[in-house]
């Protein structure tokens, strides 16, 4: 389990993220129009998923735009954008936003995606929420980097996430 921060106060993950040069685990998230999405939806493309505990706070928020500007320039690379929040907020905040370069993913469901991959908040305020991390894998689903942010007020590393596609 990682240990990290919200607001200098500690708490747990459910485990580790997928290591480096490993497989990232299949999954099933709820896409904002109500459809179920899986890894073979997205395969030949490289991925990079921004995982945040909700939309609906600032830094969350920041990251979903930043992605979304950043993916604009990216070849063959779809940017998902996870979180249990209802994909009705998810597709408001879209919306409202206008942004359009990345996919909304929900695992409001289960939590079976936060499960797999070790990064739901088992302790603290945010207690079954995901914590803020990114991965990164290419083509064939190998992740190329990994970054579980420390404190979950602070932005994950945009330009390592995405130089780990071209390194």
């Amino acid at each position: 389990m990682a240990k990290i921060t919200i607001g200098g106060n500690p708490i747990e993950t459910s485990g580790n993220l997928p290591e480096t040069g490993t497989q990232i685990p299949n999954f099933e998230l709820i896409a904002t129009d109500l459809s179920t999405k899986t890894l073979e939806d997205f395969k030949g493309s490289n991925l990079v998923l921004n995982i945040f505990p909700s939309v609906n706070t600032g830094v969350c928020a920041t990251s979903v735009r930043q992605f979304n500007t950043e993916s604009s320039e990216l070849e063959n690379t779809k940017v998902l954008c996870i979180s249990r929040d209802l994909p009705f907020a998810q597709d408001q905040f879209c919306a409202a936003e206008g942004l359009e370069n990345v996919v909304m993913l929900s695992d409001f469901k289960s939590g079976a995606f936060g499960k797999a991959y070790g990064l739901i908040m088992t302790t603290g305020l945010f207690d079954g929420l995901l914590s803020r991390c990114v991965i990164v894998a290419d083509t064939n689903g190998k992740v190329l980097y990994n970054e579980q942010v420390p404190e979950t007020g602070e932005e994950p590393n945009y330009k390592a996430a995405l130089e780990a596609l071209y390194s």
